[in-house]
Protein backbone atom coordinates (compact mmCIF):
# COMPACT_ATOMS: atom_id res chain seq x y z
CA UNK A 1 0.00 0.00 0.00
CA UNK A 2 1.42 3.33 -1.23
CA UNK A 3 1.14 5.89 1.41
CA UNK A 4 0.99 10.07 0.92
CA UNK A 5 4.61 11.57 1.53
CA UNK A 6 4.97 13.99 4.32
CA UNK A 7 5.25 17.25 2.98
CA UNK A 8 6.98 20.32 4.94
CA UNK A 9 4.51 22.61 6.90
CA UNK A 10 2.89 25.07 4.58
CA UNK A 11 4.81 23.49 1.59
CA UNK A 12 3.42 21.54 -1.11
CA UNK A 13 6.68 21.23 -2.95
CA UNK A 14 9.31 19.63 -0.04
CA UNK A 15 9.17 16.10 0.97
CA UNK A 16 10.45 15.56 5.05
CA UNK A 17 10.52 11.78 4.54
CA UNK A 18 12.27 10.84 0.90
CA UNK A 19 13.67 7.66 0.61
CA UNK A 20 15.76 8.49 -3.10
CA UNK A 21 16.98 12.00 -4.60
CA UNK A 22 17.90 12.74 -8.30
CA UNK A 23 19.61 15.80 -8.93
CA UNK A 24 20.30 17.20 -12.44
CA UNK A 25 23.91 18.79 -12.40
CA UNK A 26 23.90 21.99 -13.71
CA UNK A 27 27.04 24.15 -13.93
CA UNK A 28 25.24 27.03 -11.91
CA UNK A 29 24.23 24.71 -9.38
CA UNK A 30 26.40 21.60 -9.13
CA UNK A 31 28.84 22.92 -5.94
CA UNK A 32 25.57 23.62 -4.12
CA UNK A 33 24.12 20.16 -4.99
CA UNK A 34 27.19 18.30 -4.61
CA UNK A 35 28.10 20.61 -0.93
CA UNK A 36 25.14 22.45 1.52
CA UNK A 37 22.08 20.94 -0.81
CA UNK A 38 23.54 17.23 0.06
CA UNK A 39 24.30 18.17 3.92
CA UNK A 40 20.89 19.23 4.04
CA UNK A 41 19.31 16.06 2.59
CA UNK A 42 21.42 13.83 4.52
CA UNK A 43 19.42 15.10 8.01
CA UNK A 44 16.59 13.45 6.53
CA UNK A 45 16.63 9.76 8.65
CA UNK A 46 14.60 8.55 5.59
CA UNK A 47 16.83 9.81 2.84
CA UNK A 48 19.17 6.25 1.40
CA UNK A 49 19.99 7.21 -1.96
CA UNK A 50 21.11 10.69 -3.50
CA UNK A 51 22.06 10.40 -7.04
CA UNK A 52 23.59 12.96 -9.12
CA UNK A 53 23.53 12.99 -13.21
CA UNK A 54 25.80 15.11 -15.19
CA UNK A 55 23.82 16.84 -17.98
CA UNK A 56 26.83 17.17 -20.51
CA UNK A 57 28.83 14.41 -19.87
CA UNK A 58 28.27 9.85 -18.89
CA UNK A 59 28.36 10.82 -15.18
CA UNK A 60 26.08 9.37 -12.47
CA UNK A 61 27.09 9.71 -9.08
CA UNK A 62 25.12 6.78 -6.66
CA UNK A 63 25.74 7.89 -2.53
CA UNK A 64 23.93 5.47 -0.64
CA UNK A 65 23.63 5.57 3.41
CA UNK A 66 24.87 2.31 4.77
CA UNK A 67 24.50 3.98 8.47
CA UNK A 68 23.85 7.06 9.89
CA UNK A 69 26.76 9.20 9.12
CA UNK A 70 28.68 6.81 6.55
CA UNK A 71 27.81 6.88 2.65
CA UNK A 72 29.42 4.97 0.21
CA UNK A 73 29.41 6.57 -3.37
CA UNK A 74 29.63 4.44 -6.55
CA UNK A 75 30.19 6.75 -9.97
CA UNK A 76 28.97 5.32 -13.34
CA UNK A 77 30.48 6.84 -16.30
CA UNK A 78 29.83 4.32 -19.58
CA UNK A 79 26.43 4.31 -21.23
CA UNK A 80 26.66 0.27 -20.79
CA UNK A 81 26.47 0.93 -17.10
CA UNK A 82 23.51 0.05 -14.97
CA UNK A 83 22.44 1.66 -11.98
CA UNK A 84 20.69 0.28 -9.31
CA UNK A 85 18.45 2.12 -7.18
CA UNK A 86 17.67 -0.39 -4.43
CA UNK A 87 15.48 2.28 -2.72
CA UNK A 88 13.00 1.59 -5.24
CA UNK A 89 13.64 -1.25 -6.33
CA UNK A 90 14.76 0.13 -10.39
CA UNK A 91 18.04 -0.76 -12.17
CA UNK A 92 18.34 1.65 -15.00
CA UNK A 93 20.84 1.55 -17.92
CA UNK A 94 22.86 5.17 -18.25
CA UNK A 95 21.58 4.59 -22.14
CA UNK A 96 18.21 5.05 -20.77
CA UNK A 97 19.23 7.75 -18.78
CA UNK A 98 20.87 9.69 -21.63
CA UNK A 99 19.13 8.82 -24.76
CA UNK A 100 18.35 12.05 -26.77
CA UNK A 101 21.06 14.22 -24.67
CA UNK A 102 23.59 15.92 -26.73
CA UNK A 103 26.52 15.25 -24.85
CA UNK A 104 29.66 17.21 -24.67
CA UNK A 105 33.11 15.33 -25.39
CA UNK A 106 34.76 14.66 -23.00
CA UNK A 107 37.15 17.55 -21.10
CA UNK A 108 41.24 17.02 -22.58
CA UNK A 109 43.10 14.85 -20.41
CA UNK A 110 39.96 12.89 -18.98
CA UNK A 111 41.25 10.03 -18.36
CA UNK A 112 37.59 8.75 -19.45
CA UNK A 113 38.14 10.12 -23.00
Amino acid sequence: MQREPRLLAGRKDTITDATLIVEVLSPSTESYDRNEKFRSYRSLSSLTEYVLVAQDEVRVEQHLRQRPGRWVMTESISLDDDLELSSIDVKLRLESIYRGVELTQQKKGDPRS
